[in-house]
């Protein structure tokens, strides 16, 4: 390379780092107006300080989420229950509709059904349980009479006074008082009962006409690729949600059937229907729901007749055994595909977390958990 030309070559470089100089140092005073020192560090996010305000921030969030749904938890739960009982009629509405019915038209007829089964029954049983409370109030004296003549009894009432004692709380009215904190308590109980069983059937009557378009809009929030197969898992589990509902109703239905010819037989002929359309519907609780249909026909038993009671006492002891161990886990093991074992299991978890509500969830929950085992978890375990 010549002498000028190289001189070129190092003037242009000179140049060159001239004017980067210029750019550091307006870069420099530019920073200094701002009042900051050198070059920008950026944010630690993952230092022990951000670290624990964010922790403290979302576990604040979730506290305060958690409390609102506490607050909501009673509407949630009959939210619930409106949309179980929904999927539960669904089969009996396509039933009418598969008749060339319209669907607004058969879902009118299935709520003058299910309205005019509740008013039956209510028609049926309040006046039966009027006159057999009173009856069973009445005859408390002579059954307290009776027992001071026994002389184990005797004994310990003279030394405790139990029979005074339970004579006044059982006509006092001092029970109620204690329950239901007196005569307002006990309207605002049955106002509240009351109110809770008109906002259910209301919601279950939306539920029940918007059900295929919340089918639709639920199954449309799944990825395309997955639609098909989420769409038909959750019409299996709705059909044993349906299911489930149906062996509910053919277990009461038993219940019911078999109360009648015994009550007959018994000698409560003239308190048959009403009593057995009692148990026919306290039966579809699961596990309680037995038992309060028989405590209910036992205590009217009683106040009859002992003799009856005790009748009825015998009686559904051993129906009960019969129901539990035999006609329950038969009659859902082929309507919702459940081992027997698992709705008694599913049944006692359900009761102990949300009581009656949380034993009528728990077999259908179970019946879904379990399909989607079968058909999702074990075979892609196979395919591993």
């Amino acid at each position: 390379m010549d002498e000028p030309r190289a001189g070129r070559v190092t003037r242009l470089a000179r140049l060159a780092q001239g004017v980067q100089s210029s750019r550091d140092g307006l870069a420099a005073q530019g920073g200094r107006a701002q009042g900051t020192q050198g070059p920008r560090r950026p944010l630690a996010l993952r230092s022990p300080f951000a670290l624990g305000f964010m922790g403290a921030v979302g576990a604040l969030l979730a506290f305060w989420l958690a409390q609102r749904v506490v607050q909501i938890g009673s509407i949630l739960i009959l939210v619930v229950v409106a949309m179980f009982l929904a999927v539960g009629l669904n089969p009996l509405v396509e039933f009418f509709v598969r008749l060339r019915i319209r669907r607004s038209v058969a879902l009118i007829l299935v709520a003058v059904l299910v309205l005019a089964a509740i008013t039956g029954f209510v028609i049926a049983i309040v006046p039966v349980i009027s006159d057999q409370v009173t009856a069973l109030v009445d005859n408390v004296p002579t059954w307290i009479h009776d027992l001071r003549n026994n002389q184990t009894i005797k004994h310990y009432d003279q030394k405790y006074d139990i029979l005074n004692k339970l004579q006044d709380a059982l006509t006092g009215g001092s029970i109620a008082k204690k329950v239901f904190g007196g005569v307002v308590g006990v309207g605002l109980a049955v106002l509240g009962a009351i109110v809770n069983i008109f906002i259910v059937i209301v919601l279950t009557v939306y539920f029940l006409g918007a059900l295929p378009a919340i089918k639709r809009g639920t199954y449309s929030l799944v990825p395309a690729s997955n639609r098909e197969r989420v769409t038909e898992l959750g019409d299996r589990i709705l059909a044993n949600v349906g299911a489930y509902v149906i062996g509910a109703f053919v277990v009461a239905m038993c219940a019911g059937l078999s109360s009648l010819v015994f009550l007959f037989l018994v000698g409560l002929g003239a308190y048959a229907v009403a009593l057995s359309l009692v148990v026919t519907v306290l039966d579809v609780i699961p596990m309680i729901g037995a038992t309060l249909g028989a405590v209910v026909v036992t205590l009217i038993g009683f106040a009859t007749d002992p003799r009856i009671g005790l009748f009825c006492l015998i009686f559904y002891v051993l129906y009960q055994q019969v129901e539990n161990y035999l006609i329950y886990p038969r009659v859902m093991a082929r309507s919702v595909n459940v081992p027997g074992w698992l709705i008694v299991v599913a049944a006692l978890i359900g009761a102990s977390l949300l009581g009656v509500i949380g034993a009528l969830l728990a077999i259908p929950v179970a019946a879904a958990i379990l399909l989607i085992v079968r058909e999702v978890v074990i075979p892609r375990q196979q395919t591993r």
